[in-house]
């Protein structure tokens, strides 16, 4: 289903040179995702594992700045919500799946084994791109996606 999304948002952002322009819409409207919002019983060590295992660089004040415009990212941010009966997330029982693009699956799921972490599933067939899960310490469930050329 997200991947099914993903492929949507992709084709709508890859329109003609000659199409029209959509109309702005009026204020007060939303622009994109401003953060991402956990609970934990352990914030500093959960971003560390953060740090240590995918790669973010953790500020001081405790948080991660991830840039829209960082290179291979993908041009959107995917905000979907799920039936509360998806088997999409599980094994996590967590209300959210975090969704990461990575620039290099192969160097990052050896980062990870290399540090002992799981591979839930990898699936490299889907016409998106590579997609591999992991669980973070406190059991959310985290889906890395290196999008094919061109999405």
């Amino acid at each position: 289903m997200l991947r099914a999304v993903i492929l949507a948002i992709a084709a709508m952002t890859q329109s003609p040179a000659n199409a029209a322009e959509p109309a702005s819409p009026p204020p007060g409207h939303v622009t994109g995702i401003g953060g991402i919002f956990i609970r934990s019983d352990n914030p500093k060590a959960l971003m560390e594992w953060y740090q240590d295992m995918l790669g973010l660089k953790v500020e001081a004040w405790g948080g991660a700045l991830l840039a829209y415009d960082a290179p291979q990212h993908p041009p959107v941010l995917v905000f979907n919500a799920f039936a509360r009966t998806t088997t999409y997330m599980d094994p996590s029982k967590r209300e959210v799946m975090l969704n990461f693009a990575v620039d290099d699956m192969d160097a990052m799921l050896a980062r990870l084994k290399a540090k002992g972490v799981p591979i839930l599933k990898q699936d490299d067939s889907d016409p998106n791109g590579r997609f591999a899960w992991v669980l973070d310490p406190d059991g959310t469930k985290i889906e890395l996606w290196q999008p094919k050329p061109g999405k």
